[in-house]
């Protein structure tokens, strides 16, 4: 069970790392090839989708992704 809860904070790191890269990519009028169907549904709800990914990644990360070992410190 601790294995599943480690890859799911790391799928959520990895999604917030996405949602960073696309705000800054974004910033270049780039974006990652993984993520250009954001900016197909218009410049608005482009910008709502990048702040989920981050807080939602985040999210996952700080409840899955921490071992329970950690809280201790």
């Amino acid at each position: 069970m601790e294995d599943i809860k480690s890859k799911i904070g790391k799928g959520g790191l990895l999604l917030a790392a996405m949602g960073i890269m696309s705000i800054i990519l974004s910033i270049f009028n780039y974006n990652l090839r993984l993520l250009a169907w954001i900016d197909l549904w218009g410049n608005t709800m482009g910008w709502v989708i990048r702040t989920l990914l981050i807080v939602g990644g985040g999210a996952l990360f700080l409840f899955f992704g921490r071992d329970e070992d950690d809280d201790d410190i």
